[in-house]
This record gives structure tokens, C-alpha cells and sequence, in this order.
């Protein structure tokens, strides 16, 4: 690789990590030809970008990207690294977890979730249960509509019963 290839690599890596906020390093080693092409499959599916990265490069890109702070992603850097890069901060997890049903591999080395940053295989359930935004905000959509639902649906329900008997009472007096 020329001085010129790794500079482009290094800008286009740089590039996309300065577009996303879920970036996670995992080793996918010693999956066969079968498995890995799957494993491609599967995240396109899921809309997460996934690539073969050499550690250097990625490390001078992480570095060069500018309101960043990667910390302990730098020292996984070792062995083979795919980088699995997403707009959903759950879906790599999610997809590596189902496809670590049927194999032993990829093994999460690390995440940068929205300047948090998971360190190790054991973190893979924790980053499961991270909710999207989307999720959070329907969740608080939820929670301000409650209130005002049960308000709305009393007013409603009282003004029925209200309306019935002053039908009935002006009724009554004729």
C-alpha cells in the first residue's frame, strides 16, 4: 500500500467517523468464507457498514477526528479488526448477539455508543439494551400523552353522565 492509498484510507475512515456516533471494533477472525460472507449480509440488512480496517489507520483517523475522545478503543487495537459502524446504537449488538448463536464469532472488542465507550466482549448485553432515539422519544411521547389521556377521557366520560342528567332533569320538569 503507497503513502497515497493510506492517506486516502486514513481521510475515508476519518470521514466516517466524524458522520456517526456508534462505531464498534469487533474480531471476526477465523470465520469461513460462508460465515463471513452471512455475516455481510446480515448487516446490510440491518443498515450497519462493515469493513476489514487496519489497526494503524484506523488509530491516525480515530486521532484526527476532531470533538472525538476514542480513550480505551485505542488499546484493542490488536489482531484482526472489523469495524461495524451504525445510525442505531443497539443494532451491531443486536446483530452480532444473533449471530452468535450459531457462531463463535465476532467477538466484541469494543464500542463508541454516544461518547461512551464499552471495552470487551462482556459488554454485549449491555449495549443490547441500549435504547435508540426513536425508542426514547416514543417513550416520553408516551409518558406526556398518559396524563392527558386520563384527563381527557374523564372530562369526556363526565360530560356524558353531566349531559344525561340535565337531559333528564329538564325532562322530568316538563
Amino acid at each position: 500500500m503507497t503513502r497515497d492509498e493510506k492517506n486516502q484510507a486514513i481521510d475515508e475512515l476519518q470521514a466516517m467517523l466524524k458522520d456517526t456516533n456508534v462505531v464498534y471494533l469487533t474480531d471476526a477472525s477465523s470465520l469461513n468464507s460462508a460465515d463471513s460472507t452471512k455475516l455481510r449480509g446480515e448487516c446490510y440488512k440491518a443498515e450497519i457498514k462493515m469493513q476489514v480496517v487496519k489497526n494503524t489507520l484506523l488509530r491516525i483517523a480515530m486521532e484526527r477526528t476532531e470533538g472525538r475522545e476514542y480513550g480505551e478503543l485505542y488499546d484493542v487495537l490488536k489482531g484482526q479488526t472489523a469495524l461495524m459502524t451504525s445510525s442505531v446504537g443497539n443494532a451491531p449488538a443486536k446483530l452480532i448477539k444473533d449471530f452468535r448463536k450459531k457462531s463463535d464469532r465476532p467477538i466484541l472488542k469494543g464500542a463508541y455508543v454516544e461518547e461512551a465507550v464499552y471495552i470487551g466482549d462482556d459488554q454485549l448485553s449491555a449495549l443490547t439494551e441500549i435504547k435508540s432515539k426513536e425508542e426514547l422519544l416514543g417513550e416520553l411521547i408516551g409518558l406526556l400523552q398518559s396524563p392527558m389521556s386520563n384527563v381527557l377521557g374523564a372530562l369526556q366520560s363526565g360530560g356524558n353522565t353531566i349531559s344525561g342528567l340535565v337531559k333528564a332533569l329538564s325532562e322530568r320538569e316538563s
